[in-house]
Parts: C-alpha cells; structure tokens; sequence
C-alpha cells in the first residue's frame, strides 16, 4: 500500500485541503487504514469526479479506492456482475457491452466508480423508468467504523443510508450489480430545438417516456424571447432491425476529438480570470444552438457516444480560472415549473458565462435518506466560482429552491450552508442518528459532512 501527503479537491479545482493518502491492493489493507485512522477521521474516494468536497479530508485520511478494480465475475445469463468499488463505469461499459449488457444506470460521465455511483446514489438519463445507480445493486460490502466488512443487502437501513450517503456510512468495497439487456451497441436519437423554456418542457412531456432517456442542454444566456431555450436529446436503444447491415452488433465505436483529459489550452495551466466572458459565453451558445438540426431523429450512435460524449471532449476546466469552478444542480418538483422559470430568468439576467447547462426529469424518489433525485426537474449547471457575488446569489437560488420543496444536489455541492440542507433533506436527522448509533466517534468524516453538519 502506497501512502503519501497531498492536497486535494473535487473536480471543481475549488478549496484544496492536504490530508494523508493511502491507497490500499485489497480489502484487508484497506480495513487497516480504517482501524489505525487518526482523530479526523478517513474518507473514502474514488476517481476525483465529484465537483465539490465530498472526497476530501482536510488534516485526515483518504482512502483511494482507485486500484480495487476487479471485475470478479459476470453471469451473462442472469445479468449481474460482481465488482470492486474502484471499477469504473466507463471500463464496466466496455466490459459488459460486447456480452450485450449494460451498466444499471449511466450517468453523463463514465468516469465515475461504482463505490462513487453508489454513495452519490446517481441519477441516469431514464430516472423516470429505472431510478438511481442504488436501486439496482444486489448486495454490497460495507466497511464499518470497527474495521470490519459486512455484506448489506437493499431493504435495509444501512443500505438506505449508505446509498447516497457520501461515504459517510463506512467504506463500500464491492458490489453486486443487476444489469440491462441491450440487443445491439447503438442508440436511436432524436434531437430537436426548443426556442424557449416553456417550450423545451411542452417537448420534454409531449412525448411521455416513449424514448426512456432524455436530457436537454439549456442555453442560460439567451434573454427576452429566447430565455431557456434549448436542444433536446431523446434516445433508446437500437434494434437489430435499424442497425446498418455493415455494422456489428456491440462493436464499440472509436471516439474523435481530443484525448480524453486533454487539456483545451495544451500546456497552459489555469489563468487568473479564465477566459469565460458572458460574451464569449453568449457566441458560443449561439453558435451551439444555431449549429443543431431543428428537429432530427432516427440517428444512429453507439452507446459511448451517446452517454459519454463529453468524455471525448477536451478539459474545459482551465477556462474558469485559477479558482475553479462551482457546479450547481437542483430539483423543484412537477407543478413548481414557475420557480424553474425564475432560476433561469434570474441567471440570464445576472449574464453569468454559463455554457454547461443540463436539464433532465426525474421520476419516482429512491429510497436512500439522503439521495438527490425526487419527482421534478433536475437544472445543472457550471460556472466560474472567482464570479464576483457568486456565493451570495446561489444562497438565493438556494432560498427558492427549497421554498418551492427541492433540494441542490450534496454530491454536488462545495457552497451551501447547513441549514439549508438541513431544510432541503427532510429525512437528514434519520440519517445522522443512524451515523451517531454505528459510528460514535465519527471514523467516517469529510470536509463536506463537517461544512453541512451531516
């Protein structure tokens, strides 16, 4: 086991704090850190993609899960997979998809691990018919305060608590996975311009759930007429029958553009103010939204492509600044589509250079305590966090979010206060008794659970 001091943040760049790391080969190593942890305690961390600092411990130890990776077994027939907490879902999809299966749930990114899918508890683009990463996973092995490893099963209110509890219930090890059954490796897309918010969410329902995944790209500069407008992508996947006869069934396809990581500046560290303007923001979603088909659909992209795509794309992180960047996600429930409307009003009108702007509708709530997604509109987005007054709008935003019954996303988060996540997470006092009663001298702590009081 390799260990060695660093200073650490979340994806963001935002609040480096030094802790000591360990990187374990196994599960006894790992349970070794976890007796000899000092008085800050130990937080578990997989490959950095949180944007906040929800894996950092600021004076302790962290516990990097990245070398768990085995894949330790697939039962193609039956669709489950058993694998290590460090495995990612990039390298599971390649894995699983030439068998013709899939990962439960595939978020936007597929650099992200199972043990960070399942603490984060993640929403997919098809929450409305399959839920969060934790609803499908069979049994997982836990590593508690007292350093040992139990295997816990859904039901319970340890899982409950550990799914979409940041790591805060113990460290997750491996998991049992059920998968999806997929016919071929390729998705049939349909894309269509919206030309303001009312009309992106009339197209989001026209339609029902006829193509499960769905997520729209919300251009948060355009103002007037044009407020919210945006690019709605739907898909499903592929039968044998809309496949080209040239191309194979799972084949993988061979991403274009950078490599993946690769900086958008080579060679050029972050500058001081970035170079996001609002009017440099403004042409380029201009251009983004001007350059898409007004309506298409039928297209054809292998699975990667389709949920990975900005995973080929070059780091767009040195553009915010030496200070980072602040990724905000919230959900506001169905019938409090007003209070959306305000948001996006109020962030145009601040002309904020925001480029990245996702919005997705979540069904059903998962049952973890402390997970994210509940019945409503999910909006998340990425800015500068050296934007002058930035701190104080968000609180604001918080404010309507939470009058309205959402809630911002913890996984996410590297700002809010605790009393308004306390507000925002109705079920957050089960969960820190349940903390309280399993690990009363606080092994399990981060610099997020020591900010928000989790």
């Amino acid at each position: 086991m390799s260990v060695d001091t660093v200073s650490l943040t979340g994806w963001g760049r935002t609040a480096p704090t030094t802790a000591v790391r360990f990187r374990p080969r196994g599960y006894e190593e790992a349970a070794a850190v976890v007796r000899g942890r000092g008085p800050r305690g130990v937080i578990a961390r997989g490959l950095g993609r949180s944007p906040g600092d929800a894996a950092q411990n600021a004076g302790g130890s962290v516990l990097d899960l990245s070398g768990l990776a085995r894949i330790g077994g697939v039962d193609a027939a039956a669709g489950v997979v058993r694998c290590d907490a460090g495995v990612s879902l990039e390298r599971l999809l390649r894995v699983l998809l030439p068998l013709g299966w899939l990962p439960p749930v595939l978020p936007g990114t597929g650099r992200v691990t199972v043990g960070g899918a399942i603490g984060s508890d993640l929403p997919g683009l098809d929450h409305r018919r399959a839920g969060s990463f934790a609803r499908h996973v069979s049994a997982l092995e836990l590593l508690t305060a007292d350093g040992e490893v139990r295997t816990v099963l859904p039901g319970t209110a340890l899982f409950d608590a550990t799914a979409g509890g940041l790591g805060l219930t113990g460290v997750v090890l491996g998991a049992t996975l059920r998968l999806r059954r997929v016919s071929t490796g390729l998705m049939s897309v349909s894309t269509e311009r919206a030309g303001d918010l009312d009309d992106l969410l009339a197209r989001f329902t026209a339609g029902g759930d006829r193509l499960p995944y769905a997520s729209a790209w919300v251009d948060l500069t355009a103002r007037g007429r044009a407020t919210g407008r945006g690019i709605l992508t739907r898909g499903e996947h592929a039968t044998p029958d809309m496949r080209p006869a040239h191309a194979g069934r799972t084949r993988l396809s061979q991403r274009s553009g950078a490599a993946p990581g690769r900086s958008l500046l080579p060679g050029l560290p972050p500058l001081p103010g970035g170079l996001l303007r609002p009017a440099a923001a403004a042409l380029c979603n201009e251009v983004r939204y001007r350059g898409s088909p007004r309506s298409r659909s039928g297209e054809l992209r292998p699975v990667p492509a389709f949920f990975h795509a900005s995973d080929a794309l070059p780091d767009v992180r040195p553009l915010y600044g030496r200070g980072g960047l602040v990724r905000y996600r919230f959900t506001v429930g169905y019938g409090q589509e007003e209070t959306l409307h305000r948001v996006v009003r109020r962030i145009a009108a601040r002309r904020s250079p925001a480029v990245r702007a996702v919005l997705q509708r979540f069904g059903a709530a998962d049952p973890g305590l402390l997970s994210f997604a509940a019945p409503g509109w999910s909006l998340e987005l990425d800015l500068p966090a050296s934007l002058p007054g930035l701190g104080r709008f968000l609180d604001g935003v918080d404010e309507e979010v939470a009058a309205a019954g959402g809630r911002v996303c913890l996984a996410q988060d590297s700002r809010m206060r605790p009393e308004t996540a306390a507000a925002m997470y109705p079920r957050l006092a089960e969960f820190r008794e349940l903390r309280a009663r399993l690990d009363p001298a606080g092994a399990f702590r981060s610099d997020l659970s020591r900010r928000l009081g989790l």
